[in-house]
């Protein structure tokens, strides 16, 4: 097995103790960051594509996604002047009178290992902070809208019409989930996309960025 794939491999079976060891001695044997980041990526996908198709589930994608984070770090003293595919930003949060956050924590992993910087506002997030935040990152293109309870829909509905109404659609796309959330929901409410889960919503976000 070549160090590439012993470094995917430890990403994919969750080898957080073993990852940084691994990373480093691809780096020694001059295999180029990027490549090494690019390789973490890919097994990222087929990480998510194994949790749709319910091969995997939130434990062992999650293990997964901080392997690759650990991973990253070693990698990012190099990555500075590489250059690395960048889908800019994405900011994300679960809105206003909801406290749910394992979804959108998984959403959030998946994202940034997809290659997006993730500016994550948290749970209980009125519609104006996410106003406020997109308006203080004009290089982020995507924002994922979380609710995970019933009764919390129509405060997405609000923070989905804040945006709009604050004149935000030409630089960002809506990214909106959570378990009662349907693609007709999301279209009702003007969102550009829905995704039933994080390995899906990595995807939707590459292609929203593109």
């Amino acid at each position: 097995m070549s160090k590439l794939q012993e470094v995917m491999k430890a990403v994919e079976t969750g080898k957080l103790k073993q990852i940084e060891e691994l990373v480093q001695s691809a780096i020694d044997e001059g295999i180029e960051a990027n490549e090494i980041l690019n390789a973490m990526i890919e097994t990222m996908g087929v990480i998510g594509d194994k949790f749709q198709r319910n091969e995997i589930f939130v434990p062992e994608m999650l293990v997964a996604g901080l392997t690759m984070k650990k991973g990253v770090e070693v990698l990012k003293p190099l990555l500075a002047g590489a250059n690395v595919t960048s889908y800019g930003k994405f900011i994300i949060g679960t809105v206003q009178g909801d406290l749910h956050d394992i979804g959108k924590n998984l959403v959030a992993l998946m994202v940034e290992s997809a290659g997006f910087e993730v500016i994550d506002l948290g749970v209980d997030v009125p519609a104006q902070k996410f106003v406020e935040a997109i308006k203080a990152n004009p290089d982020c293109k995507v924002v994922g809208v979380s609710a995970l309870l019933t009764t919390t829909m129509e405060a997405m509905k609000v923070t989905v019409k804040a945006i709009i109404d604050a004149g935000l659609k030409s630089q960002v796309k809506i990214l909106v989930g959570g378990a009662p959330i349907t693609p007709e929901f999301a279209e009702e409410i003007g969102a550009d996309a829905y995704t039933p889960d994080a390995g899906s919503a990595a995807q939707k976000a590459k292609e929203l960025a593109s």
